[in-house]
């Protein structure tokens, strides 16, 4: 009958209580003339006895306390049984069996809700609950391992003010959100106990009563640290191995990168030794010295930015989204890629739609998926029975207005079906000196663009290799 086992000593002592006090008040109603329903103060007895009996126990003494009651009035009305007496009888039997009734219930949904709270304490999860002023009611155990604090220290603090938390947005834009939907989710940096910052994944629902006024809010909160750290490692890791790849495609591309810069070149020197002749003569025409001077400028800036695109594929750097035209980068690929082109005996038939509006992206990450793409389709066609065509097209995804489609087509060997599934796995190559990373790497350049690459076969023979990336909404609608 005895509920709380591991605490006898004090047991024992409400019990003692309980006792004492259920004589005292059948001695009061038993000897003395009052006319109040004195067996009423039962109820405390029942009250007490709640506290560390089972629900059989509370009866017990419910029962005991109702028989105490009829006891002291059979003695005290004996023979005389006045109306008013048989009232405060029966309204002291009726406060003693609802009072057990009452607590019993309350002591059920505690004991329902304390064994929930033992199923929050078993998740890794740190989870805790604030009322509508942010202060902590609850506190669990993964919210002691994860934050340091004990649910005691916890428990009463405002928990913005505990865990120091710093939002990814307005505050106040956030509650908005979570009173209209309910729920809220996002990642946040907080505080722990020692000093020290966590990434945390939270995920938060509001409690709310019958009539929709928020009563609580419960967090679930996951330590996402490590897990961030390791995604920027690979990140970082990612980003060296696209600027090897990009190092390695230049050196391929020695021979288009040596004729880009040595036309510009040559003509800077054709254009100085024609000035000279102009200014070496008898009477100088100055007219055409200024002309060759003009053109000699004009070929130094087409040589600069041949250099400057040279090193902005060389050079190693973090990612820099902009509003950029697809067009203009493809030919600034196609500026590379030219000689190669040409040496290949490659015919190429270029269709871009010059509407295109611009995409965000990062212009050499971008370019290097386009030289890739089209590296490995002049390599594809490098049989000599291959018709060797060409096709690259730009536009607006016709079943997407929002998606801009580059096509990349050839008509090479084609796509075996064994390897259709590989191609952009990691390490996976068909040639016999490649890496295997181009397309993994242009895969994963195209997804960080939040858009989508794919090959199938062409049915002209060979294949076409599709890149989809979300164009630019302000831009595109402006």
């Amino acid at each position: 009958m005895v509920a709380d086992e591991q605490a006898p000593t004090t047991s024992v002592v409400k019990a003692a209580a309980a006792v004492l006090l259920a004589a005292a008040i059948f001695i009061v109603d038993t000897l003395t003339p009052l006319d109040y329903a004195i067996a009423v103060l039962y109820v405390l007895v029942v009250l007490l006895s709640a506290d560390f009996l089972d629900e059989r126990g509370v009866w017990s003494v419910a029962l005991i306390c109702a028989g105490l009651t009829g006891v002291a009035f059979l003695v005290g009305h004996f023979g005389s049984f006045h109306t008013g007496a048989v009232v405060r009888f029966a309204i002291s039997l009726c406060a003693i069996m609802v009072a057990a009734f009452l607590e019993l219930s309350n002591k059920a949904a505690n004991g329902r809700l304390a064994s929930q709270a033992a199923l929050l304490d078993l998740t890794h999860d740190a989870v805790f609950v604030r009322d509508g002023a942010n202060i902590i009611t609850y506190w669990n155990r993964g919210a002691e391992r994860l934050y340091g604090w004990s649910a005691a220290e916890a428990i009463g603090r405002n928990a913005d003010d505990l865990l120091q938390t710093r939002f990814p947005t307005d505050l106040a834009l956030i509650n908005a959100g979570l009173l209209e939907s309910g729920r809220w989710e996002g990642e946040v940096t907080q505080t722990k106990r020692d000093g020290s910052a966590v990434t945390i994944e939270s995920r938060w629902a509001l409690r709310r009563d019958r009539h929709g006024k928020s009563l609580a809010t419960m967090e679930t909160n996951s330590d996402v640290t490590l897990r961030r750290v390791a995604e920027q490692g690979l990140r970082k890791a990612q980003a060296e191995l696209a600027h090897v790849t990009r190092v390695t495609t230049l050196g391929e591309l020695a021979a288009s990168i040596a004729h880009e810069t040595s036309q510009p070149l040559a003509a800077i020197v054709s254009n100085g030794e024609a000035g000279m002749r102009w200014l070496n003569r008898d009477s100088p025409n100055l007219d055409a010295a200024k002309v060759s001077l003009e053109k000699m400028v004009g070929s130094a800036r087409r040589a600069h930015e041949v250099i400057a695109r040279l090193r902005a594929m060389a050079r190693r750097s973090d990612a820099e989204l902009a509003p950029i035209n697809l067009n203009e980068v493809l030919q600034e690929c196609l500026a590379f890629i030219c000689r190669e082109m040409e040496d290949r005996r490659i015919v190429l038939h270029l269709n871009v739609d010059p509407s295109l509006p611009p995409i965000l992206g990062d212009r050499v990450q971008l370019q290097q998926v386009i030289i890739n793409l089209v590296m490995n389709a002049l390599q594809a066609m490098a049989q000599p029975e291959s018709p060797r065509q060409l096709r690259i097209n730009t536009g607006a995804d016709s079943q997407d207005s929002s998606i801009a489609l580059l096509e990349v087509i050839d008509t090479g060997t084609g796509l075996a079906p064994e390897i259709a599934d590989k191609l952009f796995t990691a390490f996976h190559t068909t040639k016999a000196d490649g890496m295997g990373m181009g397309l993994s790497i242009s895969r994963s350049i195209v997804e960080a663009h939040g858009g989508q690459i794919g090959a199938t076969p062409n049915p002209l023979g060979g294949a076409i290799f599709t890149v989809r990336l979300p164009i630019d909404r302000e831009r595109g609608e402006a």
